[in-house]
């Protein structure tokens, strides 16, 4: 079994590669004061980073979950993820209304994709 393990903190790892398939481990945006389309943008742009730097991408995407601290953002939300998935490359989702571990917290994703070939 060959599992790698990455930017391990000793409660959990940023990503793990496994099987072809990388892992990610929730997403959120270290920013206080900021909107929903902000925040949403900021976890974007760090699955994107992650994926990158793990030898995926945002094309790679399978399933990403996204927990919402008010569902009302829903919409907001999607303004933003709309514009960043690209045609044909839209993975399964999940979306939910969840309470975050942080109250400046509005979203959080987590994502799992294929490396790239």
């Amino acid at each position: 079994m060959n599992i790698k393990r990455y930017e391990g903190t000793g409660r959990m790892s940023r990503a793990v590669v496994h099987n072809e398939t990388v892992y990610l481990c929730g997403q959120t945006c270290g920013e206080e004061n900021t909107d929903i389309k902000e925040q949403t943008g900021v976890v974007l742009k760090k699955i994107e980073n992650l994926l990158n730097k793990y030898g995926s991408d945002k094309n790679h995407i399978l399933s990403t979950t996204i927990y919402l601290k008010n569902i009302e953002d829903f919409a907001e939300m999607n303004e933003v993820w709309d514009k960043w998935v690209e045609e044909g490359y839209e993975p399964a989702r999940a979306c939910v209304e969840a309470k975050m571990a942080r109250e400046d917290l509005m979203v959080e994703m987590t994502v799992v994709a294929a490396l790239k070939s």
